[in-house]
């Protein structure tokens, strides 16, 4: 929801069928897809390539994928999203892996190691389980090198971008590192970290279209550059839809509360091109 209020013309939910009827209420503009099998409710004769080739037909037509988000660890869902990830590695598309798409980054690092297309964006439990697989040692807050092991986890991974989510957002692809402090609310509420995710895909679909000469534009920034920025961007919208969002809820804030202040946090982070902020 965070990527269509953001401004995505078109925002794809691929699901599994039991899913995707609740999915299909949170709203009409949802395009909502039940492709996915969990492995007690396959069918004979849904092998994991046939499930997985029906997600990767729908690739051409798609500028990013957001893997993560609702889909736990069974086996088969898992398998069907590597594959997914290495068809979508041949086409050079960038994606996005969060909560569960972040256990195949851990048990699976060979999927993502060495992709620059890449956006890891874990939480702070995440964040250490990823560092282990890789042996990274995490200072403790507050000590010599908290800024630095973002970076060391990139390098590890041959140059994943990661968004290391916390009280303040360390943002590194090994080379260069950004932070993202601006004021978020005071309430951490499960699920917050889906407006990241979905803001973040927004931003990447748009540099695609940058990238591609769709606009008009001054400047050259390379993709590179443009993917640092699209990740502070995510990350600054979702800090600043945070804090309106408990601004307005105060103690009783949802994750949900967050998605109608995405395009708000918009305008006042950047704002468009006429009246732009940056």
């Amino acid at each position: 929801m965070a990527s269509a209020r953001l401004g995505a013309d078109m925002s794809h939910v691929i699901c599994e069928p039991e899913a995707g009827q609740v999915i299909k209420t949170y709203s009409p503009n949802l395009m909502v897809h039940p492709l996915m099998r969990q492995s007690d409710k396959v069918g004979p004769s849904e092998t994991v390539d046939k499930l997985a080739s029906s997600v990767v037909d729908m690739l051409a037509r798609l500028h990013v994928i957001v893997i993560g988000p609702g889909l736990g660890r069974d086996s088969l869902m898992q398998d069907i999203c590597a594959r997914v990830i290495t068809a979508a590695k041949k086409q050079n598309m960038p994606f996005v892996l969060d909560a569960d798409g972040l256990y195949l980054a851990q048990t699976r690092p060979d999927l993502v190691k060495g992709y620059r297309e890449c956006v890891l964006t874990p939480n702070v439990v995440e964040f250490g389980r990823l560092a282990k697989t890789q042996g990274i040692e995490i200072p403790k807050e507050g000590e010599v090198g908290e800024e630095e092991v973002c970076a060391k986890l990139s390098r590890a991974l041959g140059g994943v971008l990661i968004i290391q989510k916390g009280a303040k957002d360390y943002i590194s692809n090994g080379e260069k590192t950004m932070v993202s402090d601006i004021e978020g609310g005071r309430k951490r509420s499960g699920g917050q970290g889906d407006t990241l995710t979905g803001s973040l895909a927004t931003l990447l679909a748009y540099r695609r279209a940058y990238l591609d000469g769709l606009w008009d534009v001054e400047g050259n920034l390379s993709k590179e550059d443009l993917l640092m920025l699209a990740a502070f961007g995510g990350s600054a919208i979702t800090r600043e839809s945070s804090r309106l969002a408990f601004k307005k809820n105060g103690r009783s804030l949802q994750a949900s509360d967050l998605t109608e202040m995405v395009p708000i946090a918009f305008e006042n982070l950047i704002g468009e091109k006429e009246e732009s902020k940056l």
